[in-house]
């Protein structure tokens, strides 16, 4: 359900060569704003994997160590991608504590900023993909994050798609809540398919919160009750960002996490500076990430600048398939032609016409084509 019109090893020990990271600026550290603020609202749960805090904000921040993460060796030296900045935004299966890499990330999301235009481009990878971890395994992309936390979980998006992030953000459900609360809530359209689900969601989510000591009773929401555009609190769209029963299973489930992402941006434009620094301070207690809290508040004030042009999910619909591939690994999303596919997104992120992948990305296609060609018939 690609909607593209709205647009290893041991890490680096292959011998691949890093890139130092990037120095934020006015226009790449906004952005981080408004995916921290709004990407609370869809992505699936809190984590912790190092405890470094800030004194003021409570933010759990963390120096990635960079030459553990891969970037492809022509990726470094392409000059369009120079001119824009990439962030990875993960959500990882569980509702609030102290979870480490041992956690999947259920959530998988690309946002690229055009340091010009101030134009976003959003794009979520499912998380059933069978890519390269970034360790020369290859199984579900949502594994890498389980296995070495977001430094392989970064690799593992840089290698298979050809980037060059450095920077991410992780967020959870009491995060998630408490942003949507704090923006007054979100507007969705929900349908007649959503509503039969939307509160069996809520039920298990309250009751998860109070099983550990966040919500006072399981029974603390507030039921949606009919269909149609409407307001939805921060648990009601937290539950309505989990449901993947109705037609189109999980790729429909990553397009209303990118719904309720761009709802809370149009909220949070709404808002004055002062509104939005207070909400932040409150959203980064529940967040993770490589960026400083301080860089973003600071440029609050240019939050209604960017605009949200592309989004979608990749692989994109017309290079992928599904199959199952045995028990160790189960039902995948195959990307059935991932030079095509990986061309395609850098045409619509980095607006790239003239894309050519590199040695290391073809290596993994023609990887991933002898692992699949036995479950399907390319």
């Amino acid at each position: 359900m690609a909607q593209r019109n709205t647009n290893g090893a041991a890490y680096n020990n292959n011998g691949r060569k890093k890139k130092k990271k990037k120095k934020n600026t006015a226009r790449t550290v906004v952005i981080l704003l408004v995916e921290a603020v709004v990407l609370v609202g869809m992505l699936a749960a809190l984590w912790v994997v190092t405890r470094a805090t800030d004194s003021e904000t409570g933010i759990q921040k963390v120096d990635l160590q960079e030459e553990e993460i891969v970037i492809n060796q022509a990726v470094q030296e392409n000059e369009v991608m120079q001119g824009y900045y990439t962030v990875a935004l993960f959500g990882v299966d569980s509702t609030v504590g102290n979870l480490t890499s041992n956690t999947r990330s259920d959530t998988i999301m690309v946002c690229s900023l055009n340091l010009d235009t101030k134009e976003v481009h959003l794009m979520s990878v499912y998380r059933d993909t069978y890519l390269n971890l970034s360790n020369d395994t290859y199984s579900k992309c949502n594994a890498a994050y389980s296995k070495g936390g977001p430094q392989m979980a970064i690799s593992m998006l840089n290698m298979n798609l050809d980037l060059d992030i450095t920077d991410f953000v992780t967020v959870g459900f009491k995060g998630l809540m408490d942003a949507i609360d704090a923006l007054g809530g979100v507007w969705v359209e929900i349908d007649s398919e959503e509503l039969l689900h939307i509160n069996n969601y809520q039920i298990s989510i309250a009751q998860s919160l109070y099983d550990q000591g966040v919500l006072s009773s399981a029974s603390d929401y507030t039921p949606v009750t009919s269909t149609g555009y409407q307001l939805l609190d921060g648990l009601q769209a937290t539950a309505y960002c989990r449901i993947r029963q109705t037609l189109g299973d999980d790729y429909k489930r990553t397009e209303r996490q990118r719904e309720v992402l761009l709802a809370m941006l149009d909220q949070a434009q709404t808002m004055d500076i002062t509104t939005l620094t207070k909400l932040v301070n409150n959203v980064f207690s529940s967040v993770y990430t490589s960026i400083d809290i301080s860089d973003i508040i600071s440029l609050l004030s240019d939050l209604s600048s960017y605009t949200v042009i592309d989004e979608g999910g990749f692989p994109f619909e017309e290079y992928r398939t599904s199959a199952t591939m045995g028990d160790n690994i189960g039902s995948v999303v195959i990307c059935t032609d991932l030079e095509a596919a990986v061309t395609e997104f850098h045409r619509i992120f980095f607006d790239d016409y003239d894309y050519a992948c590199s040695e290391e990305l073809q290596e993994i296609a023609a990887k991933i084509y002898a692992d699949t060609s036995v479950y399907v018939s390319y």
